[in-house]
Parts: C-alpha cells; sequence; structure tokens
C-alpha cells in the first residue's frame, strides 16, 4: 500500500508570535499548514506581510488572504479612528483593541476553506493566560465554535467532523517563547504591535507590545523585536 498524504491543517496566521508558533506546532505534528490570513481593515497592514513571510519561511505548503472589511462596522481601535491605549497597566473589562467577532469571523471562513480542502482540522493560536481580555480568546468560545462547526458543515453532519486546535490555550507568553525557540521560530521576522509602522517595526507602548517584551523577559531569552 502507499503512503498515506500528510493530514491537512488550516492554520489561522496572524503574523504575531502566537500564530507563528501555532504553524510550528502544526508542522511538528506531521500536518500539512495551509495558512489563512484575514485583512480585516485593520490599522497594523505590516502584520499581513509578516503573515505572508512566517508562513513560508515555517513551511506552509501555501498562504491565502482573505479580504472581510470590518471597518465598515467599526467598534475597535483595530479598526475605527480611536486611539490604541499606551503604556496603560492591566485594567478592568473588555479593552478597546478588541474587535467585535473577529476570531468567530476568522475561524468561520477557516471552516469553510477546511470543506473545500478536505480538513478536518483548524489551528488557531488563541491564548487565555497572558492576553488583553477578550472574550473569544478563552477555551469557552472555541468549545462552542467547534460545536458549532460540526452542527454547521457537510464535513460535521456526514464526514469525520471538525476540531479546533488551540494548542497555545492555557501557556503564558513565557512559555510560549520557549516553545518557539525549542521549534526554531525567527520571532524577529514576526509583527505583534497594534500600531506597527510600514516596515513592522512596533511601538513598543500598546498592550500587544508589553505583553510581549514582558514574555521574552521572562523566559529568559533576547528581545527580538524592531522598535520604531
Amino acid at each position: 500500500m502507499s503512503q498515506s498524504s500528510p493530514r491537512k491543517a488550516v492554520v489561522l496566521v496572524s503574523g504575531g508570535m502566537d500564530s507563528a508558533v501555532t504553524i510550528a506546532i502544526a508542522r511538528e505534528q506531521g500536518y500539512q499548514v495551509h495558512a489563512l490570513s484575514v485583512a480585516y481593515g485593520q490599522r497594523h497592514s505590516a502584520e499581513l506581510e509578516a503573515s505572508e513571510r512566517v508562513s513560508r519561511l515555517l513551511g506552509a505548503v501555501e498562504h491565502k488572504t482573505v479580504q472581510v472589511d470590518l471597518r465598515t462596522i467599526g467598534g475597535s481601535a483595530l479598526t475605527a479612528d480611536i486611539d490604541v491605549p499606551l503604556d496603560q497597566a492591566d485594567g478592568q473589562g473588555i479593552p478597546v483593541t478588541y474587535v467585535p467577532a473577529r476570531n468567530t469571523i476568522m475561524l468561520s471562513i477557516a471552516l469553510g476553506w477546511a470543506e473545500v480542502l478536505g480538513s478536518t482540522d483548524i489551528w488557531c493560536g488563541v491564548n487565555a493566560v497572558d492576553y488583553s481580555g477578550y472574550p473569544d480568546c478563552r477555551p469557552a468560545f472555541i468549545e462552542a465554535f467547534e460545536q458549532l462547526a460540526n452542527v454547521a458543515t457537510k464535513a460535521g453532519v456526514e464526514g469525520a467532523g471538525i476540531r479546533i486546535h488551540a494548542p497555545l490555550m492555557r501557556m503564558s507568553k513565557a512559555d510560549i517563547a520557549r516553545e518557539g525557540q525549542r521549534l526554531g521560530v525567527d520571532f524577529s521576522e514576526t509583527v505583534s504591535c497594534y500600531q506597527a509602522d510600514a516596515q513592522g517595526r512596533a511601538c513598543g507602548h500598546c498592550d500587544a507590545c508589553r505583553l510581549r517584551s514582558q514574555g521574552f523577559q521572562a523566559a529568559g531569552l533576547p528581545d527580538p523585536t524592531r522598535y520604531v
């Protein structure tokens, strides 16, 4: 008998450190990675360039970017004319950088592509430990979306079912930094900043920059981020 073909996985890629590590984990587990990014009208387009670059460097067989303009509804500092908070300590409530329904929309697009590819596995880098308090980064959301995926699709009803993988869910940023180092991820190629410039250089002051910097520091690793 011929050797079975590798399992296909759709991996959501933002261009940041978490999704880069997620690709590397999926590849280590033997998946053929089909990387998916969503241009949703975010103010930091440098992350989309990083998404394509990181996907290629980490061995994805293809990278696709889908356009969904969430600026038409706004409601977030990332998709509307609302200032990104800088140098703020952890606050209460959901921050203004939360993009309404973003992860639901992204996972839905990934779900559609997975069906087309004949894939039963969708991977994403959501994290519920060192994160900004977004409701769509919690285990309850991922579990609920997986249930939805399996009642809303042909693959769920007639096929082997859909599984949502979130390998970083319970990892700290330090854990993620160490895991990336183990897997050979070049974090200097990633962009996490909420308002990175056109060259992908980070501001060093937003929530994403702060969490990323603290993660490398806690891991005892040099911070490879390019700052303005």
